[in-house]
């Protein structure tokens, strides 16, 4: 979860290190997200993709994808978030491709496969909201997926910011994503008083 923007309207940015280091994220879930259970089912997170996860914090799906067989790149302007994910990868053994800084600015020679979208898109100001679709866009391959988490709450303000699934439409175009035709699945989240995230698979055009 990360952005050096400033936040809408008149308050000051957040500082997300300073969050970590006094451990005050309630954002974060305690374990495994259930999405990560839920698109393992629907044969999403497939061994040997290279599967993107920006704004990581200190969430346990960059380690489970990696135990599931992804390569992992996972990228986050805390380096105290990102010291916390090379600590866990170094004790399981495992590869990934973790750094601190800027997640937009990051650009894979070859495109990615996958896309983990969690608790990001939410934390960021929604005028960045163009320059993350962009960024995803360039970053994935044609045919790429992006696995989105769109949080649904009513009151103004954040973070987290309203992800309404009418302004995800716009964002997300129907020229340069692919929408499926399910209705999404709602994950209730527990550390933000049960606010819905919508699961929802975009393939990238």
């Amino acid at each position: 979860m990360t952005t050096t923007d400033r936040a809408e309207g008149s308050a000051p940015p957040l500082d997300w290190d300073a969050r970590f280091r006094a451990d005050d994220a309630p954002w974060e879930r305690q374990g495994l997200h259930p999405a990560f259970a839920h698109w393992q089912a629907l044969g999403q997170l497939t061994p040997g993709a290279r599967i993107y996860v920006p704004g990581c914090g200190r969430g346990e799906e960059p380690l489970a994808l990696a135990r599931a067989g992804l390569d992992v790149t996972a990228i986050d302007l805390s380096p105290t978030a990102i010291a916390w994910q090379r600590a866990r990868f170094a004790e399981a053994g495992l590869p990934a491709h973790l750094g601190a800084g800027d997640a937009f600015a990051f650009l894979p020679e070859t495109p990615l496969d996958l896309y983990w979208e969690q608790t990001f898109l939410c934390a960021i100001p929604p005028r960045l909201r163009e320059t993350y679709e962009t960024a995803a866009h360039a970053q994935l391959r044609p045919g790429g997926v992006l696995l989105a988490l769109f949080m649904q709450k009513d009151e103004l303000g954040g973070p987290p910011y309203g992800c309404a699934l009418p302004a995800m439409r716009a964002l997300f175009p129907e020229d340069r994503w692919g929408w499926p035709e399910d209705e999404p699945t709602a994950f209730p989240h527990p550390g933000l008083s049960g606010k819905p995230e919508l699961a929802v698979a975009l393939v990238r055009r």
